[in-house]
Parts: structure tokens; sequence; C-alpha cells
């Protein structure tokens, strides 16, 4: 969401924009990350398995993002967006949404789920009970978040979409633990791909300074409003917002691309 405010209602250039937000958002996963797992709700096993996937993705995307022309990275930017909101939108319907599950949900024929995860277990303050857990399919849950790896090198945005996704939808993480496990893992994952454009010279301090503390604060309300609200209005207010820049940045991606401009265009 970064890159999409300082490229939306700030107007700079979208490499600079990813490079603040990939510095921004390591302060700010630090700072929710510290608070999540004092509240016990990010699972750091599962985080730390996961991370190896995303860090690999990250520095492939980051090489990537600094070769590609702004206008594709918006295009990029906002299909990926849109993807991401089409497919909440219908993983939402498929199953029944009572605030969290209770279990993985499925079987892991492979067995590797017993050497790698375990029974994860949390309190849930608006629930008032506490939410067990067993993650599944973690091979797959990597690979996808391998791919947030890769966006968060190539767009900027620290993969905490896509590692969401891929935890509550593949892993069948309960959905407060994917956000505070993403949380966790950002700051390496941002941190791999803010060294590529450090070095290709893209990071300018005025604009890293200001974004960091921005998000910094904005981050620590997150995540203590987080786990008072129900499940339900956290995945409205997701949906909503991804609708919404997703059209932003493909609006701004066709403008600068081919001249044509949508309607409702900032």
């Amino acid at each position: 969401m970064i890159v999409t405010a300082l490229s939306l209602y700030f107007h700079l250039p979208i490499h600079v924009a990813i490079a603040a937000s990939l510095v921004s958002v390591i302060a700010t996963s630090i700072a929710g990350a510290l608070r999540y797992v004092k509240q016990r709700i990010a699972d750091v096993q599962l985080g730390m398995f996961l991370e190896m996937a995303t860090t690999t993705g990250a520095l492939v995307g980051a090489f990537i993002g600094v070769m590609l022309n702004a206008y594709v990275l918006s295009l990029i930017f906002g299909a990926f967006l849109l993807y991401t909101a089409a497919n909440s939108l219908i993983s939402g319907k498929k199953r029944k949404v009572d605030g969290e599950q209770t279990s993985g949900g499925g079987e892991d024929p492979n067995g590797i789920s017993d050497r790698l995860m375990r029974r994860g277990e949390y309190y849930d303050k608006a629930l008032m009970k506490n939410i067990r857990y067993i993650p599944v399919r973690p091979l797959p849950g990597a690979l996808v978040v391998s791919l947030a790896g890769l966006a968060a090198g190539l767009l900027g945005i620290g993969g905490g979409v896509i590692n969401v996704a891929a935890m509550n939808s593949i892993m069948k993480v309960p959905m407060k633990v994917s956000i505070a496990t993403s949380q966790f893992m950002i700051a390496v994952t941002a941190a791999t791909g803010a060294i590529v454009y450090f070095i290709a010279g893209g990071i300018n301090v005025y604009v890293v300074a200001p974004a960091a503390l921005g998000t910094l604060l904005g981050s620590t309300l997150g995540s203590v409003l987080m786990n008072r609200l129900p499940i339900k209005v956290i995945k409205t207010i997701f949906l909503l917002l991804l609708i919404y820049l997703g059209y932003q940045m493909i609006a701004k991606g066709i403008l600068m691309g081919f001249g044509i401009g949508l309607p409702g265009i900032i």
C-alpha cells in the first residue's frame, strides 16, 4: 500500500516509491512483529520456515524490478492487487467464515507437516477463546510465498498480501495468525530487496524517512486493533482496498504507457 500512496497521491516515480516502500516496511514489520510475538499470535517457527522461500524470491524480483519501465510496473502491480482481491473473494465463498478455523482442515499425505510444523494456538480477543490449528501443505505454501518474495522485490510491497493468502487459503492457518506471521517475515524479505535497490541508487533518503515514520505509526496502530476486530470486518476492509488501489494502479499504468485516461483516476 505504501507504493500506491507514494505513486498515486505524491506522484513519485514508481521505482523511487518501490525502494522507499521496501525500506519503510522493514521498520514497520519489526514494530508490528514485536507486538504480535508478545501477544503470541505470530507463529515464529512457521515464519522462519517460509522465510527461506521469500528471501530467494525477493532477490530475484528486485533485480527484475530495477530494469522494468515504470508503466509496466504499475500495470503489474495493479493486476496483482485485483487478482488477490478476486482470489480472496472466491476463497471466502467456498468455505464457511466463522472467524477462524480450529484445525488445518486437510491431510498432508507426505507427512511433511509432522516434521516441519506443529500444532499452534493463540487467544482471540474478539472471540474470547483459544484457537488451535495445524498448518498443512507446507511445500505448496512455501512455493506460493516464494512468489510473495518475488512480488516484494519487484513491487516493493513486502509480500504480506500473498503471504497471508498462502498461509490462510493453502496452509489453512487462521487469518489472524497468517497476518501476524506475515508481519514477522516481512522485515527480512524487504531488506533483501532493498539491498538491490540501494546498489542501483534507487533509495531517496528524503522520501524514505517520512514514509518510514508514517508507516511505523500506522503499523503499530494496526497491530493493536487487529486482534480486537471481527474477522469479517478485517476481510471486508482488506478486499475493498485491494479493488480500489488495483484499479488506480492499472489506470495510471495505462495513462503513462498509452496516454489513455480511465474514469476515476487520481
